[in-house]
């Protein structure tokens, strides 16, 4: 019976490879989230080793799974980073450059030295390489490379084959060791914890303002709205009421049991109720002049929207505040429409006379249905909230990046090339700019973005380990654990020299855009995903975007180094 049973899982799950798939992250998050003290290993990791753990079913997944996932969650942390990316490029990236070419030296001395040590073949010391340090390319040019030497076949055969036991062998630590080194022991070396310096950065980028999450709003707003019995500014017109208190609009007019429309022209009675909306600061000299507060009115009530258009009209670009709120045109327009913010690239951006509009601007203002109408057009295309996600550009977007990754450029016979995962970030940092320039177009929850990259990364780790969990067990098995330490060397000296070498010699100061940079340099895409998670923001995004492109060209050229050297 139990012989019966076993066998009927057994199937069913080869048949079935998706439900270890989501085992893997079901349990994987559920250890994950386990905290020992201060060290937590995070969803990630978890969905990792449980997938090591269950690929001893010997159920493999489709590559093509692991390429789609990965594809997405890539995808998705360039298109939420694309503004911040490129509006930080500068002098100040050298600094990236830096730390991506010295991990990659780093690494590629410590396999050599190693290899040496311990008197490894040059199959197995670019395996290695490949797995110790998480970049899949160097098998590739290792490979090559090893064609290059006149060998013959069989002994061809038998290193092209000591390349992938070195990786399998080497890779689920290189992937889990990148994970503790820059999330637990990179902030204890700073002294700085991600969360509280990824807050940080992002108030810097925010000049001082705070960003409100789902559901959050000021205790005290900017614009309010209230209700007062005229007892002051008697037979007094809307129009002129409104000027002298600037910063108010009269919304709605109640005369005993009748709703009077509030026109410009309209006049004003002894106790006439009105419905007052306008600036907190504003409302409070208002009080003195109207008269007395109402609690409530019925019939008073009026639903305001707020409304985001991105900024068209070329009247107003190069205009600053000042000069756009006085102007005739506005003037006649702006009755009981507020400026709430202004954001530009994705940022907000102070609201003071001296901001100068630009196109693409997203302009935030507030009022009724039929005032917004009024106003909507004037400035430019109204960008609809929606909770669907725009497929044709995303869609577009991934092609693209999938398209980018597949170009290879030879350098002396060696292939560079950025690869689906290179590509994707690529095409999702442009898409995500262009975004932010066009904001009708390419929306996407962020609850969207969220699952994408959650998903994609967790699910593309768990189906590494479901893929090569196995063959790793099995060749530790055989040749025991000399060549999994050897690895573990491999993962952690090159992260931790390039720990000091970036706060000492770099000048690093901020922990969570320092460990970006590092997960980058090592192309640890596990490792970022558990940074994003700890930062609670996508401030380790762009320094990880730019060492990571690095990190795909320099450390695919250690396959032909390798082999040259060892």
């Amino acid at each position: 019976m139990f012989q019966w049973l076993s066998n009927w899982i057994l199937d069913g799950l080869k048949h079935s490879p998706e439900i270890l798939l989501f085992l893997s992250l079901s349990l994987g998050y559920l250890i994950g989230g386990i905290r020992i003290g201060k060290f937590q290993l995070g969803g990630v990791a978890g969905s990792l080793l449980v997938a090591v753990a269950l690929s001893v079913f010997g159920v493999t997944v489709d590559a093509g799974v692991k390429a789609v996932l990965f594809a997405l969650f890539i995808y998705a942390v360039g298109f939420e980073s694309g503004p911040q990316f490129f509006r930080s490029l500068g002098v100040k990236t050298l600094r990236e450059i830096f730390l991506a070419l010295f991990i990659a030296v780093a690494g590629f001395v410590t396999v050599v030295v190693l290899a040496k040590l311990f008197h490894l073949d040059k199959g197995l010391a670019a395996g290695l390489a490949a797995g110790g340090l998480t970049q899949s390319a160097i098998m590739g040019t290792a490979s090559d490379a090893l064609t290059q030497l006149g060998l013959s076949p069989e002994e061809l055969s038998r290193l092209q084959g000591n390349v992938t036991i070195g990786y399998a062998v080497t890779y689920i630590f290189g992937s889990l060791g990148a994970i503790i080194v820059c999330v637990n022991i990179l902030p204890k070396i700073m002294g700085r914890e991600i969360n509280d310096d990824a807050i940080k950065a992002e108030a810097e980028q925010l000049h001082g303002s705070l960003l409100l999450g789902s559901g959050q709003n000021f205790a005290l707003s900017d614009v309010t709205g209230r209700l007062y019995r005229i007892t002051n500014k008697v037979n007094q017109t809307v129009e002129s009421l409104e000027k002298v208190i600037n910063g108010i609009s009269i919304e709605r007019i109640k005369r005993g049991n009748r709703i009077i429309e509030a026109t410009p022209e309209t006049l004003l009675k002894a106790k006439d109720i009105i419905l007052v909306v306008g600036h907190r600061d504003a409302m409070i000299s208002a009080t003195d002049l109207l008269g007395e507060e109402v609690n409530s009115a019925q019939g008073m009530d009026v639903v305001m929207n707020t409304q985001d258009v991105e900024m068209r009209n070329t009247r107003y670009v190069g205009q600053n505040l000042t000069q756009v709120l006085s102007s005739d045109e506005v003037m006649k327009l702006k009755h009981g429409i507020y400026l709430i913010a202004v954001h530009r690239d994705g940022q907000p951006l102070p609201l003071n006379n001296d901001m100068v509009f630009k196109l693409g601007d997203v302009i935030t203002i507030y009022g009724t249905d039929g005032d917004l109408r009024r106003v909507v057009d004037r400035i430019g295309a109204p960008i609809t909230k929606s909770e669907k996600t725009d497929w044709i550009f995303h869609g577009l977007g991934l092609v693209v990046g999938l398209i980018i990754g597949l170009i290879v450029i030879r350098v002396s016979d060696i292939p560079i090339t950025l690869g689906a995962g290179g590509g994707a970030l690529l095409s999702g940092l442009l898409f995500g700019w262009y975004r932010s320039l066009h904001q009708t177009v390419g929306n996407i929850p962020t609850g969207a973005v969220q699952l994408l990259k959650d998903f994609g990364l967790a699910g593309f780790v768990a189906v590494v380990g479901l893929s090569s969990g196995l063959q790793a067990i099995n060749t530790i098995k055989d040749q025991g654990l000399s060549l999994f330490l050897i690895g573990v060397v491999v993962t952690l000296l090159p992260m931790l020299l390039g720990i000091y070498f970036g706060k000492y010699v770099l000048g690093y100061k901020n922990s969570a855009v320092f460990a970006g940079a590092l997960a980058g340099s090592r192309s640890a895409n596990p490792a970022f995903g558990e940074v994003l998670n700890k930062a609670g923001n996508s401030t380790p995004t762009n320094s990880f975007a730019i060492t990571y492109a690095l990190a795909n060209v320099f450390l695919t050229l250690l396959g032909p180094l390798v082999v040259a050297f060892v």
